[in-house]
């Protein structure tokens, strides 16, 4: 027997190395991306507060293969965070311990990858009744399927070439036919080509279309082409009062950390009429990387703190809960002119503990 194999496994990645298990990881909080294995073990041993915190929880997709098992299984995990974004450790100690006892805590087993098919249907079914199980909205749920089916070289779903030929132009087809699992695999095959066939299409696709495609394309960086059509199509919308669309549009592009980008935000910081909550939501759970500067972190601010329907706390809390955010934030709550509406909604913060 190994001499690791005789250690207690504390961590979900110390599970995973000694189960010799194949292991892909995928934040599944502010959006769908890969989570470098090293990410998971710093932030289990304490070293890391988690980097895309969702209302204070790690979300985490493992998709691992585990002993004989035919198909790689998925576990939903959401990890509870303290304040200051790191672990809190109870509820995954008892999955782990719930976790070892399922298999009956044959380390032997684990450390020679030799788990019985039965033994991992039982390790499958963990999620039943587990209280750090979530189940991601349907869109999470056909952007995962499309990375890790892409990331492993296997082939689209079925609904991916129906999607090409009406994105494309080049068939007609009952838009209200397409599929969503299509228009995920779609974009996460969208290179320059691509790009360069789906922008002149943006300006004038269905808003049901259009809506679900910027749902997709907002967890990756855009191509240039795309990125101006989404713009120009989002401006549209708030010139004809379009606010659902609009804020489609505003996710889109959170990943695409342009000059472009952060100008378009900027822009619509700046004017009052067209930036209310549902505007400054968009920005805040897919743009929050661009909320990374120094004139557009307290315009934001400002904004959320003079709109009274705004949860001005429960978002200031949100993105503080982001590692590169915390500090900026604070300055800039601390840094807020007397008399502000920021210094107004954090007062009133206070008198009602």
């Amino acid at each position: 027997m190994r001499k690791d194999a005789m250690q207690p496994i504390q961590t979900l990645d110390e599970f995973f190395t000694r189960s010799g298990a194949e292991v892909s990881l995928y934040h599944m909080g502010r959006r769908v991306t890969p989570c470098r294995r090293e990410t998971l073990r710093a932030f289990e041993n304490g070293e890391l507060a988690w980097p895309e915190p969702w209302q204070g929880h790690a979300k985490v997709a493992i998709v691992f293969r585990l002993g004989d098992m035919p198909e790689p299984a998925i576990w939903f995990l959401a990890l509870p965070l303290d304040e200051l974004g790191m672990l809190s450790p109870a509820q995954r100690d008892g999955f782990i311990n719930r976790l070892l006892e399922t298999l009956g805590r044959n380390v032997a087993n684990l450390g020679t990858n030799e788990l019985g098919r039965q033994e991992t249907t039982d390790v499958d079914h963990l999620m039943k009744d587990n209280p750090l199980a979530f189940t991601p909205d349907i869109t999470f749920q056909a952007m995962l399927n499309a990375q890790a089916t892409h990331a492993l070289g296997l082939p689209a779903s079925q609904h991916l070439e129906p999607v090409e030929a009406y994105l494309s132009g080049q068939q007609v087809i009952d838009w209200q036919a397409l599929g969503l699992q299509g228009i995920a695999d779609y974009t996460v095959r969208l290179d320059q080509s691509v790009a360069d066939t789906l922008a002149p299409r943006i300006s004038t696709l269905p808003t049901s279309v259009i809506h679900s495609l910027c749902y997709c394309l907002e967890h990756q960086p855009l191509a240039e082409p795309v990125l101006s059509a989404i713009r120009e199509r989002g401006e549209q919308a708030a010139s004809a009062g379009d606010l659902e669309t609009l804020c489609a549009c505003i996710r889109a592009v959170g990943s695409t950390l342009t000059p472009e980008v952060g100008d378009w935000y900027t822009s619509l910081l700046k004017d009052s009429a067209a930036c209310g909550p549902d505007v400054l939501a968009a920005i805040a759970g897919r743009g929050w990387s661009l909320l990374e500067d120094a004139e557009r972190l307290p315009l934001f601010l400002q904004r959320l703190a003079e709109d009274k329907r705004t949860q001005f706390t429960a978002v200031i809390r949100d993105i503080a809960l982001i590692p590169r955010l915390r500090l900026p934030v604070m300055i800039a709550l601390r840094d807020a002119p007397a008399g502000s509406a920021i210094q107004q909604r954090m007062a009133n913060v206070m008198a009602h503990r």
